[in-house]
């Protein structure tokens, strides 16, 4: 590795430290439990406690950006620009699924008692999964950190039909919590800043 890529400087941490960290970018915070991952971030400054969570400090927050952002020109990165620029297209139609899963026809509040409404809608959610899982798959295999993305979301995918929250609930590991994890993971690997992001035409 050349001395002038991002990840020639990054902190010397266990591959644990590394897991807990990456989760904590995507997560925005979680319960500090004094792990000795959580001791060694603690200890290299990349990490703070606030209150009873732990949240990034901004030395975590450059630590994880060289970190996740794959090799320019790498294999690697060609699979993840690609993915990326595909999922985009299928965000649109995600975030379509997920207003109209929250609001009705003449933005009236969606109560969930008409089930044929809601089976509709569930029915486009079947499909978008379908069409996007071998996406996240092939990624998967190639980049391990995205390997566990496509099992978290069939595994929301199969509970929503028993509880209406893990499609979009933030207080859960719901489809929307994960799909908007992958997002920022995928933003994270082509080095994207979300506010610069490109939208689909």
């Amino acid at each position: 590795m050349s001395a002038d890529t991002p990840q020639s400087s990054l902190p010397t941490l266990t591959e644990e430290a590394w897991t807990l960290l990456h989760d904590l970018r995507l997560r925005g915070f979680r319960p500090a439990h004094g792990s000795p991952a959580e001791e060694e971030l603690a200890g290299a400054g990349l990490v703070l406690t606030r209150g009873a969570n732990l949240a990034l400090a901004p030395a975590g927050r450059e630590a994880h950006a060289a970190w996740a952002r794959l090799a320019p020109g790498s294999e690697e990165e060609a699979l993840a620009r690609a993915t990326y620029e595909r999922f985009l297209v299928f965000n649109v139609e995600f975030l379509r699924i997920c207003t109209d899963w929250q609001l009705k026809p003449g933005n009236q509040p969606n109560d969930h008692t008409d089930t044929a409404y809601d089976f509709k809608i569930l029915e486009r959610l079947d499909r978008l999964d379908e069409r996007a899982g071998p996406l996240i798959d092939a990624l998967g295999k190639l980049v391990p950190r995205f390997a566990g993305y496509r099992s978290r979301l069939t595994e929301a995918l199969d509970k929503i039909a028993d509880d209406r929250a893990w499609l979009a609930s933030p207080r859960c590991d719901s489809y929307h919590t994960v799909w908007m994890q992958l997002h920022e993971d995928l933003l994270s690997a082509v080095g994207v800043n979300r506010a610069d992001e490109a939208q689909p035409e």
